[in-house]
């Protein structure tokens, strides 16, 4: 079996990812937070941990303003939910994914927030100079996926933070894709508000994800989207303001936590560098191999240094799932199909409703496995 689904969730999970879980259940089980014992108190510090590691990777100062989530999802419906209010006007691409899609459409329809799309070209690059153009119109936030998921293009999220924060606006930035694998310098880049997933390229467990408020970024204008139990200021009953409290209720997946440090921290000692540059190899691999083949064609900008390891393809004459099929069935390559969760990236590439094939590495993945790939997907084309 070949894994080529990174885009979807990394696999296998690093022997270090699952100690660090097994280590957190047998000898740091208590919840944090909610008691002064020994095992509580080590569950507090395995979670503190991982913020510390994560604010090293992004450069931020504050290990407290790493806010952790279910997923990336709900850390955008964090963002967008506890920023816009009503009658606020949003800027977003025109390939970002339904997770920033879905909860805009709902505030639409809900508060009467005015969503702008920028435009990108048939390949994923945003056009800047709309964007410049849609900046004109006051605006309260700028939102952008920092890679597609589909076809793996990189938005330059520097030069919007630039274009945003002249004009009066937030940068918020889904990093779900990229943060690992991609420099991600919250200071230099000048993001506000940075989203992430922890089971992706940081080669964490599912179920942990997060929100990472910049340096600048004031936490009294972002509301919590969930309101409860923090085991801090008890003797209130309104929801604390401090970091991280105001926006982590409940008891945390700790255990999930503890396994995305050490994903993390596995992250800095390899240097994001050096992850990059390992995409980057299989990525010109992948794309020179399938450029050889017949009835073949990919989306996106064809050059791994304008993207991320994701390849978007279809194959002439036959159904995406066909082919699909064939891949994991016949070939033991497992890949995704269909729309991906991101409609609109479909149709600015020109594949909705039908979607493409995605095949995308990752850090387990070796240059025999896109070698065996190429090697299936030639006598797929020929077919």
């Amino acid at each position: 079996m070949i894994y080529l689904d990174y885009a979807a969730t990394s696999w296998p999970k690093a022997p270090e990812v699952t100690d660090a879980m097994l280590a957190f259940l047998e000898k740091a089980g208590g919840n944090p937070g909610r008691s002064g014992h020994s095992l509580s108190i080590a569950a507090g510090r395995a979670i503190y941990e991982t913020r510390e590691a994560l604010a090293e990777l992004v450069n931020l100062d504050d290990p407290l303003r790493v806010i952790f989530t279910l997923n990336a999802t709900e850390a955008l419906n964090l963002v967008l939910m506890g920023l816009l209010k009503p009658g606020a006007r949003v800027l977003t691409s025109s390939i970002e994914h339904n997770s920033v899609m879905r909860p805009l459409r709902h505030l639409q329809a809900s508060r009467g927030i005015d969503v702008a799309t920028v435009h990108c070209d048939a390949q994923g690059r945003l056009d800047l100079g709309d964007l410049a153009s849609k900046l004109n119109t006051p605006t309260q936030l700028v939102i952008l996926t920092h890679a597609s998921n589909v076809c793996g293009t990189i938005l330059p999220v520097g030069k919007a933070a630039a274009m945003a924060h002249a004009a009066g606006a937030l940068l918020a930035v889904d990093a779900a894709q990229t943060l690992g694998i991609l420099p991600l310098d919250m200071r230099e880049l000048g993001i506000d508000l940075l989203v992430f997933s922890g089971h992706k390229a940081l080669g964490g467990p599912p179920g942990v994800g997060g929100l990472v408020l910049g340096d600048g970024f004031d936490p009294a204008q972002l509301e919590p989207l969930v309101r409860g139990g923090t085991g801090s200021r008890s003797e209130h009953e309104e929801q604390p303001t401090s970091l991280p409290d105001k926006y982590e209720s409940g008891t945390p997946n700790g255990v999930g936590i503890a396994g995305l440090g050490a994903g993390v921290r596995m992250v800095l000692a390899d240097g994001v560098a050096e992850r990059r540059a390992h995409d980057c190899a299989l990525c010109e691999r992948l794309l020179q191999g399938i450029a050889e083949l017949p009835n073949i064609r990919v989306y996106g900008p064809g050059r791994p240094d304008e993207q991320i390891g994701n390849i978007a393809l279809t194959v002439a004459g036959q159904h995406v799932s066909e082919v699909g099929w064939q891949l994991d069935q016949r070939e033991g390559i497992l890949s995704r199909v269909g729309l991906h969760c991101a409609p609109a990236a479909h149709r600015t590439l020109g594949t909705f409703p039908e979607g493409c094939v995605r095949l995308s590495v990752g850090a387990a993945t070796t240059a025999g496995d896109v070698d065996a790939a190429i090697a299936v997907l030639a006598r797929i084309s020929r077919s």
